[in-house]
């Protein structure tokens, strides 16, 4: 029977469990595409070690790529911490990228260095030289948090980090704008 034929072990399905709970919570922080949720995920990963019951960490690693739907995200690595049995946090490492499609067909990118995920809480933080794209605009900086009970978004930096945003007019929305002057006048 070849790989993509195999029926799937209790423990995949749990780790696919997990890891789908933790994703589309992210991807529903970007206004994600909420039809992806009734489709069938595959995880792809170099290495899978951990167990799926009880309080545990499951780890993923050697490039891990995961879709559903119009959602794929990718990263070097993924942590799903479990507690009872039940997703509780998920941490992407290692040049994250999310891709998804959002619910009006327009497409949607967020770039981060890590991203951490706290079911607990529904807080989503994003680290390390983000970057999020959507056709009505942009948002750049170290640091950004996605707050998913009240919709609140803290963006920023440590030092001398900064955030950068650019909201683009509807007329302007299928390209860019003219003018790309920074005023603050230190590059972001």
């Amino acid at each position: 029977m070849s790989p993509s034929h195999r029926p799937r072990r209790p423990a995949a399905r749990a780790l696919a469990a997990a890891v789908a709970v933790s994703l589309l919570a992210v991807a529903t922080a970007v206004g994600a595409r909420s039809s992806d949720r009734n489709k069938p995920m595959d995880i792809y990963a170099g290495h899978q070690s951990g167990t799926f019951s009880g309080d545990s960490v499951n780890t993923l690693s050697g490039g891990v790529r995961i879709t559903q739907g119009t959602l794929e995200i990718t990263s070097q690595g993924a942590k799903i911490t479990l507690s009872d049995g039940e997703p509780v946090r998920a941490v992407f490492t290692g040049s994250v990228e999310l891709r998804q499609q959002m619910d009006d067909g327009t497409p949607m990118t967020a770039k981060a260095a890590n991203v951490d995920y706290n079911l607990t809480t529904e807080v989503v933080v994003f680290t390390g030289n983000v970057s999020i794209s959507q056709p009505r605009g942009t948002m750049s900086g170290e640091r950004v948090v996605y707050n998913l009970k009240t919709g609140g978004v803290e963006s920023g930096g440590q030092g001398s980090g900064r955030v950068h945003m650019r909201i683009l007019p509807k007329a302007a929305r299928g390209g860019s704008t003219q003018d790309d002057t920074d005023p603050a006048g230190d590059g972001n």
